[in-house]
């Protein structure tokens, strides 16, 4: 007996460039991860959902324009999620000292999912993380 081959479920929302905006997409998030009963990881997951818009908003949205969260759940349980931003600007981890205040988000994240990159899109960038196994 052949299994039918399970499609990824994906949601996604827009953002204003607005501060409350990181909290809405955070919340947007969880809403999936219980939708899904993907409760493996969560903590982590929307850690790193915070993270990446923050980042979007301070580093890569221009004024007027928004940012867009993308999460995709694959069939094996990885997770995906994906921050959309049409700002310009190479991403990467900076050198933070002890003492700074800033510049831990994408250590955070590099520290927590499985894995993590930065993508191309016109104009902008797609910064994500992906967990393995977090659909449980």
């Amino acid at each position: 007996m052949n299994a039918e081959p399970q499609h990824p479920r994906t949601r996604q929302a827009f953002y204003r460039r607005d501060r409350r905006s990181v909290r809405l997409a955070r919340q947007f998030a969880g809403e999936a991860l219980t939708a899904w009963a993907t409760t493996e990881r969560s903590d982590d997951v929307l850690l790193c959902v915070s993270e990446l818009a923050t980042n979007a908003l301070v580093h890569g949205v221009p004024a007027g324009r928004g940012f867009l969260l993308r999460l995709t759940l694959h069939g094996d349980g990885a997770l995906r999620v994906e921050v959309h931003d049409s700002g310009p600007g190479a991403v990467g981890i900076p050198d933070a000292s002890m003492e700074s205040e800033h510049g831990r988000g994408l250590l955070l994240v590099a520290a927590l999912a499985d894995k993590w990159g930065v993508g191309e899109r016109n104009p902008g960038k797609i910064v994500w993380c992906e967990f393995a196994g977090a659909g449980g």
